[in-house]
């Protein structure tokens, strides 16, 4: 419930200003999520450099405080205390109310993600609860086929997890796959085929749903919030625009159409990864906004306390 103002003078706006100065103003809500992902301390370090003593204001209850706040040693005070905010982690759970299934990342094993998903799916299947939440908070992202594994448990028919995908192929594209990637897939044959420079289409088949008697065919809501990044974002964007589930929580951290389909080489000097979208994705309703994916139900979220304002706040509804 607390908002910090300012800093030694400064409000945030003009600290996040100098931060990401690409980003335009009307966009606040992305710079917000974008510092808390990396965390403020290591920003307002940037910004004003070594400090012994911050002077702040903090908004709380509708009163305006000045405080004076010391300075924390940098690793053991901060950098060995942080958490990662991005912990996705593989989760099924029955509560009174609803299943409850975290998928975790959608990317890394992919048959030990699949043999998750199917025992979790035969657990709800066996105790036939009348709601499912799907969490895809803090959720870095992942791959396509991991999100189609999940949702094609809840779907009714064939489906695409995007509405257009359109890649760009390049010489130095075209060594890495040629180094890295089988080159009678389909998918790279495509890129060594192109012309350099070419952006063109590439059309995925439509997935097909799960058997009748494996899919949950309760009503499905699925769980997002400012932290929900890549692949987690366009699966929510894909059940939402499909009707095959209620969003709930807040805006995701990244849009849903998107420039994604990531590869990574190193650089020859420092062995520093670099990581290159050679593709865009465009969510399955169409949709171009420059914005995240909107919940049905929106619900905010603090991530500083140990409450679960999201879960929280839907279990009551579900009440």
């Amino acid at each position: 419930g607390m908002q910090l103002l300012s800093i030694d003078g400064v409000e945030i706006d003009q600290v996040l200003a100098k931060i990401y100065p690409q980003i335009p103003a009307e966009r606040l809500y992305f710079k917000q999520a974008k510092l808390e992902f990396f965390s403020f301390p290591r920003y307002a370090w940037q910004v004003f450099g070594e400090q012994e003593t911050f002077q702040v204001k903090i908004l709380a209850q509708g009163i305006i405080k000045p405080y004076t706040l010391q300075a924390v040693p940098l690793i053991e005070g901060f950098e060995m205390k942080r958490d990662e905010i991005l912990n996705a982690q593989q989760r099924i759970e029955f509560l009174p109310q609803a299943a409850y299934l975290n998928p975790g990342d959608l990317s890394g094993d992919e048959p030990k993600y699949q043999a998750f998903i199917d025992s979790a799916f035969a657990e709800i299947k066996k105790k036939n609860p009348e709601h499912l939440i799907i969490d895809l908070r803090n959720n870095r992202g992942g791959n396509d086929s991991f999100s189609d594994y999940l949702v094609a448990y809840i779907a009714d028919q064939p489906f695409r997890w995007n509405d257009r995908f359109t890649l760009k192929t390049s010489a130095f594209l075209k060594t890495f796959v040629r180094e890295n990637y089988d080159t009678t897939d389909v998918y790279w044959r495509e890129v060594l085929d192109r012309q350099d420079g070419e952006i063109y289409d590439f059309a995925f088949e439509p997935v097909d749903p799960m058997p009748k008697n494996k899919r949950f065919q309760g009503e499905v809501y699925v769980l997002v919030n400012r932290q929900s990044y890549s692949q987690s974002a366009v699966a929510a964007a894909q059940i939402q625009d499909y009707g095959w589930g209620t969003i709930v929580g807040e805006e995701t951290g990244e849009f849903p159409t998107l420039f994604a389909s990531q590869f990574q080489f190193p650089l020859p000097n420092t062995d520093i990864i670099v990581k290159v979208s050679k593709g865009q994705i465009v969510r399955v309703n169409g949709s171009t906004k420059a914005e995240g994916v909107i919940p049905d139900i929106e619900i905010r979220d603090h991530l500083l306390d140990e409450e679960d304002e999201i879960l929280e706040g839907l279990l009551e509804r579900l009440k």
